[in-house]
């Protein structure tokens, strides 16, 4: 993204924030960088649980079939439901008619989104040890870090 439109979102951002108010390009941005949030902490997640699976068993063959198949699910997930997400929250921001700063996400969605994290963080810990966990884990996890950067280009598209 070019810093000419960083500032000018900082800048908007600010001048906004006195009353709460936001454009829908800064709620778009918002949203964005939520999602694409999403894609480095999966990444790295997955990444980790990974490397825990190779110390209880060196054999990279199942490491490399449970990367192909985290790709081919997680084009799966871009395909058929990350983009028509990405598409949905895009299309209730565009029909606001007094945007908030808040209203980049709707509150269930922070909700879910606080339940997904305390549930992977559960299951990872839950996982140490076992391998087949730990290695269905980071598919899980690496499927969605995918789609979430699969689908995300939705964001970047100029007639949304």
């Amino acid at each position: 993204m070019p810093t000419h439109l960083i500032a000018r979102f900082l800048d908007s951002l600010i001048r906004n924030m006195i009353f709460f108010n936001a454009t829908k390009t800064n709620l778009k941005i918002l949203a964005s960088m939520v999602w694409y949030t999403g894609v480095i902490a999966l990444s790295i997640k997955s990444f980790l649980l990974f490397q825990s699976a190779t110390k209880i068993n060196e054999n990279l063959t199942y490491i490399g079939f449970a990367l192909l198949a985290a790709l081919i699910i997680g084009f799966l997930k871009t395909k058929y439901l990350f983009i028509a997400l990405c598409m949905k929250n895009l299309n209730r921001i565009n029909a606001l008619t007094n945007p908030k700063i808040w209203q980049f996400y709707r509150p269930h969605f922070f909700m879910f989104l606080l339940t997904m994290i305390l549930l992977g963080s559960y299951l990872s810990k839950f996982a140490q040890g076992n391998y087949i966990m730990l290695i269905s884990m980071a598919i899980i996890e690496l499927s969605i870090a995918i789609a979430l950067l699969g689908s995300g280009h939705c964001y970047w598209k100029r007639n949304i």
